[in-house]
C-alpha cells in the first residue's frame, strides 16, 4: 500500500501536484462519462476508466503529501522573511494572520523538524540548525531594528 511517507521521498512539490493532478482529471473525466447508476451504459467509449483502488488511495496520500511539502516551503520563506527583517507583524499579515499565530506556527515547526532529526538522524533539523533557526526567528515582541542605513542587522 502506498503512503505519503514513501511517496514523500520520491515526488517533489511540483512532480507530487503534477501525477495528483492527472489522477483528478482521470477520475473528474471518467466520472462524467458515467451515467447516474455509476455504469458506462451508453457513455463515451474513449472515457477513460475511472481510478483503480490503488491510484484512488495514491491520490490521497499525494493530496497529504502536497500539503505537508506546501507547509515546509511555508515556513522555509517565513525564515528568509525573517532573515531579511520582517517583523512578525508583517509576517502575519502576509499569511493573513496575526503575529502570534505566525510565530507559534514557525515555533512549533521548529520544534517538529528537531523530533524529525531526534527519532531518525537525518531528516529534519539537526541540534544546531534548529538552534539558529529559534534564534532567528526570536521573541514574539522582539522585532528586527534597522541600524542607521534602514538595513536591518545580520541575525547570528
Amino acid at each position: 500500500m502506498v503512503t505519503p511517507d514513501e511517496l514523500e521521498k520520491r515526488f517533489t512539490l511540483l512532480t507530487a501536484t503534477a501525477r495528483y493532478d492527472d489522477l483528478r482529471a482521470r477520475e473528474a473525466l471518467a466520472s462524467w462519462a458515467r451515467d447516474d447508476s455509476g455504469e458506462t451504459g451508453d457513455a463515451d467509449p474513449y472515457a477513460p476508466p475511472p481510478l483503480t483502488r490503488e491510484e484512488a488511495l495514491e491520490a490521497l496520500a499525494l493530496g497529504e503529501v502536497i500539503a505537508r511539502k506546501a507547509a515546509y516551503g511555508r515556513q522555509l520563506a517565513v525564515r528568509s522573511a525573517r532573515a531579511a527583517g520582517a517583523s512578525w507583524s508583517q509576517i502575519g499579515a502576509a499569511l493573513g494572520t496575526s503575529k502570534q499565530a505566525a510565530w507559534e506556527a514557525h515555533s512549533r515547526w521548529i520544534d517538529d523538524q528537531a523530533e524529525r532529526h531526534r527519532r531518525d538522524g537525518y531528516s529534519g533539523m539537526d541540534e544546531q540548525y534548529s538552534a539558529a533557526a529559534r534564534v532567528l526567528a526570536g521573541e514574539l515582541d522582539a522585532e528586527p531594528t534597522p541600524d542607521d542605513d534602514g538595513v536591518p542587522p545580520p541575525v547570528r
